[in-house]
């Protein structure tokens, strides 16, 4: 009975199924199509760069590497790891990343959730100096004056203090918290004798975890991949970031010509530059690839922040 009743089940959903048109069954076709087109213009580069920094020198001065890698071999990441800069780097980039962080989410929260409040006098006024600040700022030359006088040359804090408040991660917050969260919320709170601090931190924090994880990967990635703030205000080799050492590397292993006077050495100089681009680049992604599928989930919440209304 059982077996014939998931039958009878089976028959009417496939009727109840609505039949594509040749026009949708073609837009459907093309679409897919695109999309995988889109997906290997996209994916390939990652693919070859990937492929690339684990093949041997030769195969990539002769050019044989274009999907896998050819007589695989770690020789660039034995250079690269060879260094030892690098530890150092990763620990400071991961210090300047996690505290900038930490620290704009502090102050997004703090932000978001009193501006997204009704009986706030004057947040119309402070939304507009926030977004006056997205359109205008001092400058790199009075920024770099301003932390001059502070003496916060050759610290954490030039890298962690400026990057803590992002407008618009602001007004991002806020707009999700005005829509997401219902007002009766709050006023049911409001009658339990719960304070401000106490909303704050048992209704806003706990439903605005979706836009929470958006806004700490965008600054964590933002931040990992800055290296033009340490080159400003560092000067320090031991202070600077792993964006830095990398890039300190490449230059140290680029070809110089007027110097090399075998053809031979020459090719070689240049194959193992071009590998230690590729386990360069290798090396500074893979900390936010392993990061970007533990938040993936909360880019769709994310996007649709503003959306919908109601």
């Amino acid at each position: 009975m059982r077996r014939v009743s998931m039958q009878k089940t089976s028959v009417v959903k496939r009727r109840n199924r609505l039949k594509q048109s040749k026009g949708d069954r073609v837009f459907d076709a093309v679409s897919i199509t695109l999309l995988l087109l889109f997906s290997a213009i996209v994916a390939y580069p990652l693919i070859y760069v990937v492929s690339a920094s684990f093949s041997s020198t030769n195969a990539v001065i002769a050019g044989q590497v274009w999907l896998w890698p050819v007589e695989p071999s770690v020789e660039a990441y034995k250079a690269v790891f060879s260094n030892a800069s690098i530890l150092t780097g990763y620990k400071n980039a991961f210090i300047y990343t996690v505290g900038s962080t930490v620290l704009t989410l502090i102050m997004t929260v703090l932000c978001g959730f009193s501006l997204s409040r009704k009986d706030f006098y004057g947040r119309n006024v402070f939304s507009g100096m926030i977004l006056f600040t997205m359109l205008f700022s001092g400058g790199l030359i009075p920024t770099y004056m301003l932390i001059k006088d502070l003496g916060m040359l050759d610290t954490i804090w030039p890298l962690i203090l400026p990057n803590a408040v992002w407008p618009w991660f602001i007004i991002l917050a806020r707009t999700y918290m005005s829509n997401a969260i219902p007002e009766e919320l709050y006023e049911s709170a409001s009658l339990d004798g719960c304070s401000v601090f106490g909303m704050l931190w048992n209704i806003t924090l706990p439903l605005s975890g979706a836009i929470l994880a958006v806004v700490a990967l965008y600054c964590a990635v933002g931040n990992w991949n800055s290296y033009f703030d340490a080159f400003i205000y560092l000067s320090k080799p031991e202070m600077y970031p792993l964006q830095v050492v990398l890039r300190n590397i490449l230059i140290l292993n680029s070809m110089d010509i007027g110097q090399v006077a075998d053809l031979r050495n020459m090719a070689t100089r240049q194959g193992m530059s071009n590998l230690l681009k590729y386990a360069v680049i290798v090396v500074s992604s893979a900390p936010l690839l392993i990061l970007y599928p533990f938040v993936q989930k909360y880019f769709v919440k994310g996007v649709m922040v503003g959306s919908v209304k109601g």
